[in-house]
């Protein structure tokens, strides 16, 4: 494929190439990019520079973290931790506070979470705006927003914020955004909800700030029973059951052998699907008149979507973390076992098994353990940091200065580093443009797939257009009306491949609106991908004899699209000014 090709000559051409494979991460701005961008003024970097160069100043301490904040530090807020287990209210105790509240902030971990909320908020006539990476979608006169915790805004006051799956402030590649919001959210009431093993770590984070905090604990609203036997065979299944595996491959296995049996058919859900389709197929699953009543999904069911789950089958207690095949985490275990037996739903007990005996064992003393204590919360440097620090060493270089900076970093015992190899590995290329170091970290922190040869190749050629023209118009990187409904399984991957790179030229139009100006088409051609996704999986589940589909039959397509092969998705094009 071309686009592979080209990935590995620029990578391993480059000096600074990481060549260890990592999983994708997808590394945001540390600070509210929809703000002004926090690039520090020339007298100030003089002003820093004499003070670092005076020995009373290092850039490089990151020990006192909360003093980024200022804002933030010069109000007492009290902090209230909701902790407890899967299905046990502790959000929804939170949510009620924030719709009370005259104005306030909800941090979430996916767009998904973000956007339930902002239509929570907006059912019950709460004015609530929305903003992602990939979304903007404003309210006249809302004091309310709901935003994926990457873009929570510390430059505003709010009288409350939420943040959601505290316990992700461990997570090694999005840990520090976590971080950002619980020590930067300037509000009076901060309520922050997750698993009980990251509170004595965020109690002693919040220890520094002067912050007032209450712990509440919760109990599950309604049972989750693991049973002694595991499924036996697939004529066992029943509807309400939700298969669990951790690769695209195994759940399309498991979904075409469960329809072979003739008595059920499956929805998916797993990470790549475009969340639109993710969305559609979950809303099917609960349908109680959709014929579609089992669910083959991966872990991504771990957060950010109701469902109505009546048992829980792990096909495998195994998944592949992108260095090798590993044992699932207590945590993970809890974490998925839990979706059974949503509290509310048609199904008020849950249960939990396995597919294979052997299984079992782990599966029971994972449930019957506390999750492991959080030792450590995720932290990252601020642009301004890095820019003070590349003006110091006089280079626009960003890879040796992120690496430098790192290995140089100094931090107390309550954090770590986050994960930047995808980072570094997207480094390696843009420095070879003749871009500003702005520009250059923008492109960097870009969610961009880096183990994707397709996603890369699509961030590649953006950036090049825009050092070489300023203006990165997609039609001529991406060519409109080439897409068509996947035939093959290696079709419907390419396919979610163009819908990231899609996404990441939408991500990037609302940071450099006026050299990204195709939004609107990449939005477009963004839900048509996510249709012809949905269309392949309409078309890909066991039909029964006389009975055209689920649903009513087959959406219809919108317009005929041409075959083509993946080349011509992403052309080779001339980015030379004209």
């Amino acid at each position: 494929m071309a686009a592979a090709a080209l990935l590995r000559r620029r990578v391993l051409s480059s000096p600074h190439a990481v060549s260890s494979c990592r999983n994708a991460v997808h590394v945001h701005c540390p600070f509210s990019i929809s703000d002004p961008h926090s690039v520090v003024n020339s007298t100030n970097s003089r002003f820093w520079r004499s003070y670092h160069n005076s020995g009373k100043f290092d850039l490089t301490d990151m020990t006192h973290p909360h003093m980024w904040y200022p804002k933030a530090r010069e109000k007492k807020r009290n902090v209230y931790l909701h902790v407890g287990p899967t299905n046990s209210g502790k959000t929804y105790n939170a949510l009620k506070r924030l719709e009370a509240s005259s104005s306030g902030v909800y941090c979430g971990p996916l767009r998904l979470l973000a956007r339930e909320v902002a239509q929570r908020l907006n059912k019950i006539n709460v004015p609530c705006n929305l903003i992602t990476g990939q979304e903007r979608d404003e309210i006249e006169g809302a004091k309310h927003t709901s935003v994926t915790v990457e873009m929570a805004d510390v430059t505003t006051e709010y009288q409350c914020a939420v943040i959601d799956e505290i316990q992700m402030v461990g997570c090694k590649s999005r840990g520090f955004s976590f971080t950002r919001a619980l020590l930067g959210l300037c509000s009076d009431e901060l309520h922050v909800c997750g698993d009980p093993a990251a509170v004595p770590l965020i109690q002693r984070i919040l220890e520094a700030t002067g912050d007032l905090v209450t712990v509440q604990y919760y109990e599950r609203l309604s049972p989750l029973v693991p049973l002694k036997s595991p499924l036996g065979s697939f004529s066992n299944i029943k509807a309400g059951d939700c298969f669990v595996t951790f690769s695209r491959r195994g759940i399309y296995s498991l979904k075409k052998r469960i329809e072979m049996e003739g008595k059920h058919l499956c929805s998916v859900v797993y990470g790549s699907l475009p969340p639109e389709t993710r969305t559609k197929q979950a809303t099917m699953f609960n349908d109680d008149t959709s014929d579609l009543n089992v669910l083959v999904a991966s872990d991504a069911i771990g957060m950010g979507l109701n469902l109505n789950i009546s048992r829980i089958i792990f096909s495998t207690m195994m998944k592949f973390d992108g260095f090798n095949f590993r044992e699932l985490t207590i945590s993970e275990i809890k974490q998925i076992a839990g979706r059974a037996g949503r509290y509310g739903s048609k199904f008020p007990v849950g249960e939990v098994t396995c597919l294979d005996a052997e299984d079992l064992p782990l599966l029971h003393s994972s449930l019957k353990s506390p999750s492991p204590i959080i030792e450590r919360a995720g932290l990252f440097p601020t642009f301004d940091l890095l820019a003070l620090y590349s003006r110091l060493h006089g280079t626009d270089f960003f890879h040796p200065i992120l690496e430098r900076f790192l290995e140089k970093a100094k931090l107390s015992p309550d954090y770590f580093i986050a994960e930047c190899e995808d980072m570094l590995k997207v480094a390696a290329i843009v420095d070879d443009l003749p871009l500003g170091l702005y520009d250059k970290y923008l492109f960097c922190i870009s969610p961009v797939d880096t183990r994707d040869d397709i996603s890369v190749q699509g961030l590649v050629q953006f950036a090049e257009n825009y050092a070489r023209k300023g203006t990165v118009r997609l039609k001529e990187i991406f060519t409109p009306g080439t897409l068509q409904v996947p035939k093959t399984h290696n079709q419907l991957k390419e396919l979610e491949s163009v819908h990231k790179v899609l996404e990441l030229y939408v991500w990037l139009s609302f940071r450099v609106e006026d050299s990204f100006p195709d939004r609107e088409v990449a939005a477009s051609q963004k839900s048509i991908c996510s249709m012809l996704i949905e269309e392949y999986l309409e078309r890909s589940g066991w039909q029964p004899q006389g009975r055209r589909k689920f649903l009513g039959g087959p959406q219809k397509l919108l317009r005929k699209y041409d075959a083509s092969q993946m080349h011509k998705y992403f052309q080779e094009v001339d980015a030379r000014p004209k």
